[in-house]
């Protein structure tokens, strides 16, 4: 007489079971989230500064400064050179973002342009013109010793600067029901992040707020401002501005 509990001639059976468990697909694995990379900080000038270093009869004076843009540090080395008609070279190099440029006026390539480029990458300098001018003394320095005039002459003049964190900013238009329109200047009042400032407005349909603000809080403002509005807040399209 069979048992009630064993299993029938057409069943699963245990061994059945046990390989079923055995060939079913491993759980799909879920991607651990990238984490997001935060700028690298690049800095600027808070002043203009000088030095000047002598080596084997030749001057160098060295000259840092902070710029707006490459029409700016041009301005500034036509104003250098006016104010050293006599000197044998005006070498500079510029790091304004998309801006940059070097010149070794008339040295040998590659000894007066690159390694003022070099020093100011290695200080992390972004919006800043530096130069360098040389009044020859009569005794050539050879390659090796013009990179390392120029190079002794600029790292001199930065040797004591001010550096200042430049940071990017950008803008974030909000429009919003002008029964939201306190409610968004509440969030601007309290809650903002350092920087941000109310740069426009606008009104028709909608009230139109354009906010001003450090790039890196552009995501998380629009969602405080959704927050803030229980969603209705709208996001017409705002763009980088500039650096501060």
């Amino acid at each position: 007489m069979q048992h009630k509990d064993a299993p029938t001639s057409g069943g699963p059976g245990p061994l059945r079971y046990t390989a079923a468990l055995r060939s079913a697909a491993p759980p799909a694995r879920i991607p651990a989230p990238v984490p997001r990379r935060l700028p690298v900080p690049t800095y600027t000038l808070a002043t203009p500064v000088h030095a000047e270093i002598e080596i084997r009869k030749s001057r160098f004076l060295a000259l840092a400064l902070p710029v707006a843009d490459r029409d700016a540090a041009m301005a500034a080395l036509q104003a250098l050179r006016a104010e050293h008609p006599t000197a044998t070279h005006v070498c500079w190099a510029l790091l304004a973002g998309g801006a940059s440029g070097m010149s070794d006026d008339g040295e040998p390539s590659g000894t007066a342009g690159r390694p003022i480029l070099e020093v100011l990458r290695h200080h992390d300098l972004d919006g800043v013109l530096a130069a360098v001018v040389r009044y020859y003394g009569g005794v050539k320095l050879g390659a090796g010793g013009l990179v390392r005039a120029y190079t002794d002459a600029i790292a001199a003049a930065l040797k004591s600067a001010e550096r200042v964190e430049r940071i990017a900013y950008g803008t974030l238009a909000v429009a919003v029901d002008y029964a939201d329109e306190p409610r968004v200047r509440r969030w601007l009042d309290y809650d903002a992040p350092a920087g941000c400032t109310l740069a426009e407005t606008g009104y028709d349909a909608l009230a139109t707020l354009v906010l001003r603000m450090p790039a890196t809080q552009l995501d998380a403002a629009r969602d405080a401002l959704r927050d803030a509005t229980h969603g209705r807040a709208q996001f017409p399209q705002a763009e980088d501005d500039s650096h501060g």
